[in-house]
């Protein structure tokens, strides 16, 4: 939906179904009732995201205008996608996974100009924002030897390359159809892109050098318009989880990528665990058992420690941060996308102020036009936490649209 802050909507990855026919039942059931709690009279935007398996059956020609008629009779469009898990993300030992197959892969450059091809069938005149897809940060560092410089040089290059090829099919697809899209590239905590920094020194150490090449290679484009193409369709997913859970100050960020002529192309409303350690030993033991509750299977839940020398410690997954565990930690922040709406979990707060930052500085100085809540842990959160889902995003959505 349309708001002072751009459009506004929530990423369907919260419901399960990695085929296309179940995940449309899944829409199907929610949307229209949420919609008529918070939109009844305007149109209300969804954030869709798609497995591999649902884009090549949603690209069917039959599948994609059933779609299409479906969004146009009950007041919908879809203005942003969800590129980043390609394979089953309920119900299923994801982990490290979600990052397979990476940007070195043929697999996934396909699968994301799949959905830029959805993605364009499915936009109407009226929708005045230029759609974009997320995705992930290229790969996943612990799966190199992150310390050689040459083997990360490599990687670096052929998950550059191919992420190339997705960017000249959005320059066919602009010139063909007059749309233009963006590819956003979401930085997480472990990502072989992790941070706001790591993103723009990609962008103008390998991203700029590749694909102004392969631009002009392609399309005889000069310099000077490769690199225009390239800003235009390959942008920044600032996850304001991911963003919080590595202590990164969005204002600085902002202003780098301002400095540096690059975009976001969306915010991704999300928020993380934290908490400050007291000093009393027994505290110590029961803030970090708190986070114990929330150890489960299915995902990553990346944790970053700032230690009492202000240095970060960054740990792949919970279990790992659980057990190094020591007096020097000061606070901990953890990638588990929580409720937007609750700020305290017992003795552990969520992000929820970076969230309400991020949303201030949006209105003082826009950088984005679209806003995607993003909380896709209600399966897996404490029994305690659980609320009827459609119930859940409503509350989310309601908590955005009562703070913009």
């Amino acid at each position: 939906m349309k708001t002072p802050l751009g459009h506004l909507s929530y990423c369907t990855n919260i419901h399960p179904g990695e085929d296309w026919n179940s995940h449309f039942q899944a829409i199907q059931q929610a949307v229209p009732g949420i919609k008529r709690e918070l939109s009844p009279d305007r149109l209300f935007g969804i954030g869709l995201r798609l497995s591999n398996v649902a884009a090549v059956e949603l690209s069917r020609p039959e599948q994609v205008a059933e779609f299409k008629s479906w969004l146009e009779a009950n007041g919908c469009y879809v203005f942003t996608m969800n590129g980043f898990p390609f394979g089953g993300f309920h119900r299923t030992r994801v982990k490290d996974q979600v990052h397979a197959p990476d940007w070195r892969t043929e697999a996934r450059a396909d699968y994301t100009i799949r959905m830029f091809r959805i993605l364009a069938d499915l936009q109407s005149g009226d929708i005045t924002t230029q759609p974009g897809i997320s995705t992930s940060p290229l790969s996943y560092r612990h799966w190199f030897r992150w310390d050689d410089r040459d083997e990360r040089d490599r990687i670096f290059e052929a998950t550059t390359q191919r992420l190339a090829t997705v960017v000249e099919e959005l320059v066919r697809i602009k010139r063909g159809r007059g749309l233009s899209m963006h590819l956003d590239i979401e930085p997480e905590p472990d990502g072989l892109l992790e941070t706001g920094t790591e993103f723009i020194d990609w962008f103008n150490l390998y991203l700029l050098p590749i694909g102004i090449e392969r631009l002009n290679e392609t399309f005889g484009m000069s310099a000077a318009e490769a690199e225009a193409a390239l800003k235009e369709h390959v942008q920044l997913c600032f996850d304001v989880c991911h963003f919080a859970v590595g202590f990164e100050q969005t204002d600085e960020v902002l202003q780098q990528l301002r400095k540096n002529g690059l975009k976001v192309g969306k915010i991704q409303i999300s928020a993380a665990l934290k908490a400050t350690f007291p000093q009393e030993p027994n505290g110590r033991v029961m803030v970090r058992d708190q986070f114990r509750h929330f150890n489960e299977p299915t995902y990553l839940h990346q944790v970053v420690a700032l230690d009492d020398e202000g240095q970060l410690l960054r740990f792949p997954d919970l279990p790992e941060a659980l057990e190094a565990f020591d007096d020097g930690h000061a606070e901990w922040r953890a990638h588990f996308h929580v409720p937007i709406f609750i700020e305290d979990y017992g003795l552990l707060r969520s992000t929820q102020d970076e969230i309400l930052n991020v949303l201030r500085l949006q209105q003082e100085t826009p950088f984005t036009d679209q806003l995607e809540v993003e909380t896709y842990t209600w399966e897996v959160l404490p029994e305690e936490l659980k609320l009827p889902l459609n119930e859940s995003i409503t509350r989310e959505l309601e908590w955005v649209l009562t703070n913009i």
